[in-house]
């Protein structure tokens, strides 16, 4: 029997580096996952990608649940806005509105994003709405 551990504790120690090498290798956190500071290079590559017209659903899908979530109706037009992080302000542990990127969506499509979209947004008659 004596001969045998030494067998069965190598092929289980292998068993657990492969497990472990294939969890490395194929682990992808989801930007909910991810640290501060990953996250805002996540979404800074991200943004990159986005398009007028892009609607919310495939946004959300692309940068994960946002920051911070705003909405309103204007004339019978829907307006959200999504903040997601994107830059460091001050070492304080916690989010703010001032260290995200806004995207405003009216109806569901992407229609601005960048630091006057909130500005469009909490205006009384935003320009082109």
């Amino acid at each position: 029997m004596k001969g045998k551990a030494p067998v069965v504790i190598g092929s289980v120690f292998a068993a657990y580096l492969a497990f472990v090498g294939v969890v490395a290798i194929g682990y992808e956190p989801t930007p909910e996952n991810m640290d501060w500071e990953d996250r805002q290079v996540f979404n800074n590559k991200a943004l990159a990608e986005l398009v007028i017209g892009q609607d919310i659903a495939s946004v959300r899908q692309l940068l994960g649940a946002p920051d911070f979530n705003e909405a309103k109706s204007v004339n019978d037009t829907a307006l959200q806005v999504l903040f997601y992080r994107t830059h460091h302000e001050k070492s304080d542990g916690v989010t703010t509105k001032d260290e995200c990127t806004p995207l405003l969506f009216k109806n569901n499509q992407l229609i601005a994003w960048g630091s006057d979209t909130y500005k469009q947004y909490l205006s009384e008659t935003p320009a082109g709405i």
